[in-house]
């Protein structure tokens, strides 16, 4: 080893970094072309599991803990055959402190959170993670059972309602988010793609969070905002597929 490395030659993990490093200036022309994106340490944290228990649920934490002005949020799964695993923008009654999701993730790779502020100068963080086949996993014995109830939605307050102060939601929504890779593990066929694209939540018709979502998003997705209630009201959501239909349903908070 110590011979290989006198003449020059790079080891294994530096070869790893060196493609992880490639892949992610890839993508930034991609995803940001011309833009500049800085280091965001301080002003967007990102958790994830190191190796994740399950790679179809692989949950994801963005914290915004800085007192910089943030308009939206992108995750980027490096090495998934869909990178950009979605768009968050804030709307005038949110509260984008916390923010969790959960992801299908198809191999190992670097995960970026890069936030967005009101001038739009760009910020990243990211982290590694260890997962396999989470784009492929089935999202249950077959493709009908998972169709089941398509469009439901449950919402539950996840801390204490009081008018005028920030307050954080569970949203649940039922959904296969097929992305065109899983197996019915009965007829061996695979579903056509079939998932979310968008969802928009509003309170009393003021904007909260518009997710653009593809096709990393997971099963039965569960998404945790927070918002501003001036007073009690509605919170309506409205989900958009890929089929192009559309569900919504408003909910009575608290």
């Amino acid at each position: 080893v110590d011979e290989v490395r006198e003449q020059g030659e790079e080891s294994p993990a530096d070869d790893e970094a060196a493609a992880r490093s490639e892949r992610w200036a890839e993508l930034q022309r991609a995803i940001f072309p011309g833009r500049t994106i800085s280091d965001g340490a301080g002003v967007i944290q990102l958790d994830a599991p190191p190796r994740a228990l399950d790679a179809a649920l692989v949950p994801f934490t963005i914290t915004l803990p800085g007192d910089k002005q943030i308009k939206s949020v992108f995750l980027v799964i490096d090495n998934n055959p869909g990178p950009l695993a979605g768009r968050f923008t804030f709307g005038a009654a949110a509260d984008p402190r916390t923010l969790k999701v959960r992801m299908r993730v198809n191999t190992y790779t670097d995960v970026h959170a890069v936030a967005e502020d009101s001038a739009g100068n760009l910020y990243a963080v990211q982290n590694f993670v260890k997962a396999s086949g989470g784009c492929s996993a089935p999202a249950g014995p077959n493709a009908e059972e998972s169709t089941s109830n398509v469009g439901q939605m449950k919402l539950k307050l996840v801390s204490e309602f009081a008018p005028g102060e920030p307050v954080q939601a569970q949203l649940m929504i039922r959904h296969p988010n097929f992305n065109g890779m899983q197996m019915d593990q009965l007829t061996r066929l695979y579903a056509p793609a079939h998932f979310i694209r968008t969802i928009n939540i509003t309170y009393d018709d003021q904007p909260v969070l518009r997710i653009e979502s593809d096709i990393a998003l997971s099963t039965d997705p569960v998404i945790t905002f927070g918002f501003k209630p001036s007073r009690q009201g509605q919170l309506k959501v409205e989900v958009t597929d890929s089929k192009e239909q559309s569900f919504v349903r408003e909910f009575s908070v608290p």
